[in-house]
C-alpha cells in the first residue's frame, strides 16, 4: 500500500510542540503520532481465527457459492458492508448478498430469523461485520442448520461463553492480547484485516489481486463515525482513508463532498463526524438503513445522487425529531437533578423515538458532562430500550455489565452501549448506577473542564491552523485542541436562528501593524445550553466588572464564496 512521510519535528510550530507535552507524548510517540507509514503498521492479520476465516472465505468463493454479509445498520457496520461488497466486486466475485437488519423489526445483532433468511437466499456462508459477538443463540442456530457463521466484531465479549460460530475475528474477543495494538480497530477495520488476509491467500498462490488502498475510505469513514479511539494504528488508516476520499473512485463517496471540499489536500474528520455520518445514520434511525448502504456502493451518478438527496431529507426529518426528543430530556434531567448532585442522567418517555435516543444521549453528555442514557419503548408491552454514553475516561460498559442481570439484551464498548430490559427493572438500573458511580473519583465520571492550552491573539494566525491540520483525523483519544485566549472584549454579537451566536472580540493586544486585533467566533446550540453565561449578560458584565473575557474555543478555517477566514469555534466565556 501506499505511504507519505511524515512532516519532520524540527519544524512544528512550538505550540504543536507544547500540546504534545501537555499530552504526555515523548519525542518517539509524536513521531509515531504524525506518522503516515503505512509499513509501520502492526501485523493486520495477527488476529486469532482470522486465517481459519480467510481460508472458508475463499472455498466459497472457489466453488461459487453464495457469501451473505450481515452488518449492522449504524455507520460502521453500513462503511463495513460496502467494504466487503467493492472487495468482492474488485476480485470479480459478484455472488454476494447484503442484509441489514432494521432497528424497528429485527433490533440490533445476529438473530435466528436472520439465519433462516440467509438458508432461504441459498446462502453458503454468512460474515457478520460490526455485530455477533453477543449472539449466542443465534450462532448456535446457525450451526444447527448446518450454515457456517464467520463474526467479525470489535464489541466487547461480554457472554459467560463465545458464540460457537466457525471462526471468531474480533481483536477484543477474551483470549486476544490485553495489549494488542488492533483493539482499537473499529468493526469496519475489523473488516479490512479480513480482506486483506483473503487478498494475502489468495496472492500466495500466484493470483494477482487489486490494492486495498481505496477501501481505506471506507474505513476512515466507518472508524471516526463509531468514535473509535486515534491510536497510530487508527490515525494511519484513517489518515491515509481521508486522503483517498477527495478523489474517490466510489461514485457514492464521492457524493457527499462539494468540489471545493475535494480540492483541499485532506478532507477534514469534521465533515464526517457533523455531515458523513449523520447522512448515512438518518436512514436507520427513521426506517430501514438499505438505501444508505446502496448509496456507498452505487456505480451510477443519477443513482448516488439520487439515494443521497433522499439521505438529505431523512436527515432534516431526523433533526426535527431529535431537537424536540433532546429539549423533552434535558428538561426531566433538570427536573430530576434539583435535589441531588448530578452523576448521571438516566431519562425516560414512553413515545421517544427509539432511532434518535442515542443522539440525545450524545447531546445530554455535551450538555451536562456526566454519562447519560436514555430509554424509550420498545415493541414488546412492558420492554425498554436505550442508547448509552459515557463521559470523560469512565467505561461505562464495564458499570452496565455489572448489572446485566438486569437486561434482556446489552452490548457495545467502553464509550457506548444498548440495551433491553423489562421497564419494571428502570429504579433499580438507576440507583446501582449513581452509587456505583459515586464511589468513583469524579475525575473518573465526568468530562474534565480542562482546556489543552493558553495562547495569545496575536498566536491564532494561518500558520498555527496549518500545523494543527498535521494532527488530523480529530476524533476519540485525539480531541480537537481546546485553546483558552484571555484578554478579550465582546464588542458585538448576533442570533442566528434563535440558538446560535455570531461573536466579534477585540484584543487588549494590538497586532502587528499597531492597531486592535480583532477576532471573529461562533458557537452553534449555545443558546440555552448548560452552565454558560447568556451573550447579552456576558456583554453587560465585562463593562460592570471592568473585566477582560477568556473565550475558550477550537481554532477553524471559515470559507464563503471562496474567501478564507480565520474563526474562533466558542465552547464557553468567562470573565
Amino acid at each position: 500500500m501506499q505511504t507519505t512521510q511524515n512532516q519532520p519535528q524540527r519544524n512544528l510550530h512550538p505550540i504543536i510542540r507544547n500540546l504534545f507535552s501537555k499530552r504526555g507524548l515523548d519525542l518517539t510517540e509524536q513521531e509515531e503520532f504524525l506518522s503516515w507509514d503505512l509499513k509501520k503498521l502492526p501485523e493486520l492479520t495477527d488476529l486469532r481465527d482470522i486465517t481459519k476465516a480467510a481460508l472458508r472465505i475463499k472455498k466459497s468463493m472457489s466453488y461459487g457459492k453464495k457469501i451473505g454479509v450481515y452488518g449492522d445498520y449504524d455507520v460502521d457496520g453500513t462503511t463495513s458492508c460496502a467494504l466487503f461488497w467493492q472487495f468482492f466486486k474488485s476480485l470479480n466475485y459478484e455472488n454476494v448478498a447484503l442484509i441489514q437488519p432494521s432497528r424497528f423489526v429485527e433490533g440490533y445483532g445476529l438473530h435466528k430469523s436472520s439465519i433462516d433468511d440467509a438458508i432461504s437466499q441459498d446462502i453458503d456462508l454468512l460474515i457478520t461485520v460490526d455485530c455477533g459477538i453477543t449472539n449466542t443463540e443465534a450462532a448456535l442456530y446457525s450451526k444447527e442448520k448446518g450454515l457456517d457463521l464467520i463474526i467479525t466484531d470489535h464489541h466487547t465479549d461480554a457472554c459467560e461463553e463465545m458464540p460457537e460460530a466457525y471462526a471468531i475475528v474480533n481483536p477484543n474477543r477474551r483470549d486476544e492480547p490485553e495489549n494488542s495494538p488492533l483493539k482499537t480497530l473499529a468493526g469496519v477495520g475489523v473488516a479490512f484485516c479480513v480482506c486483506l488476509e483473503v487478498k494475502n491467500l489468495f496472492e500466495s498462490e500466484g493470483k494477482t489481486c487489486p490494492s486495498l488502498y481505496p477501501l481505506l475510505e471506507y474505513v476512515a469513514i466507518g472508524t471516526i463515525c463509531d468514535l473509535a479511539k486515534l491510536t497510530p494504528v487508527n490515525l494511519k488508516l484513517v489518515r491515509h482513508g481521508l486522503k483517498k476520499v477527495k478523489d474517490s473512485s466510489f461514485l457514492g463517496v464521492k457524493a457527499f463532498f462539494t468540489p471545493e471540499e475535494r480540492s483541499r489536500p485532506i478532507i477534514p474528520s469534521e465533515k464526517l463526524s457533523f455531515q458523513v455520518g449523520p447522512l448515512i445514520n438518518s436512514k436507520g434511525r427513521l426506517d430501514h438503513p438499505e438505501k444508505a448502504l446502496k448509496l456507498l456502493i452505487s456505480d451510477n451518478s443519477e443513482e448516488a445522487f439520487s439515494y443521497y438527496a433522499h439521505l438529505n431529507d431523512c436527515n432534516n426529518e431526523r433533526k426535527k425529531i431529535t431537537s424536540v426528543v433532546f429539549e423533552e430530556a434535558k428538561d426531566q434531567v433538570i427536573s430530576d437533578c434539583r435535589d441531588e448532585d448530578l452523576i448521571i442522567n438516566i431519562v425516560y418517555k414512553d413515545d421517544w423515538h427509539e432511532g434518535v435516543i442515542g443522539i440525545v444521549a450524545s447531546r445530554l453528555v455535551e450538555t451536562f458532562k456526566v454519562p447519560a442514557i436514555v430509554f424509550s419503548n420498545a415493541e414488546e408491552e412492558g420492554v425498554i430500550k436505550a442508547s448509552a454514553r459515557s463521559a470523560g475516561p469512565l467505561n461505562l460498559f464495564d458499570c452496565l455489565n455489572q448489572n446485566s442481570d438486569l437486561f434482556i439484551k446489552f452490548g457495545g464498548h467502553k464509550a457506548a452501549a444498548g440495551l433491553s430490559m423489562k421497564k419494571e427493572n428502570l429504579p433499580l438500573l438507576k440507583e446501582n448506577l449513581k452509587n456505583l458511580l459515586r464511589e468513583l473519583p469524579l475525575i473518573e465520571r465526568t468530562v474534565p473542564e480542562d482546556y489543552d492550552l493558553e495562547i495569545t491573539a496575536h498566536e491564532i494566525n494561518s500558520e498555527l491552523l496549518s500545523h494543527l491540520d498535521l494532527l488530523e483525523p480529530f476524533g476519540m483519544g485525539n480531541e480537537k485542541p481546546l485553546f483558552k485566549v484571555r484578554g478579550l472584549t465582546l464588542q458585538s454579537f448576533d442570533l442566528l436562528k434563535e440558538v446560535h451566536v455570531r461573536w466579534n472580540f477585540l484584543s487588549s493586544q494590538n497586532g502587528p501593524n499597531g492597531s486592535p486585533l480583532r477576532l471573529k467566533g461562533i458557537s452553534f446550540n449555545y443558546v440555552g445550553k448548560w452552565g454558560v453565561l447568556s451573550p447579552d449578560r456576558i456583554y453587560d458584565l465585562q463593562f460592570a466588572k471592568d473585566s477582560d473575557l477568556s473565550v475558550y474555543c477550537h481554532l477553524s478555517l471559515n470559507r464563503f464564496n471562496g474567501r478564507e477566514s480565520i474563526q474562533l469555534m466558542v465552547e464557553k466565556i468567562t470573565l
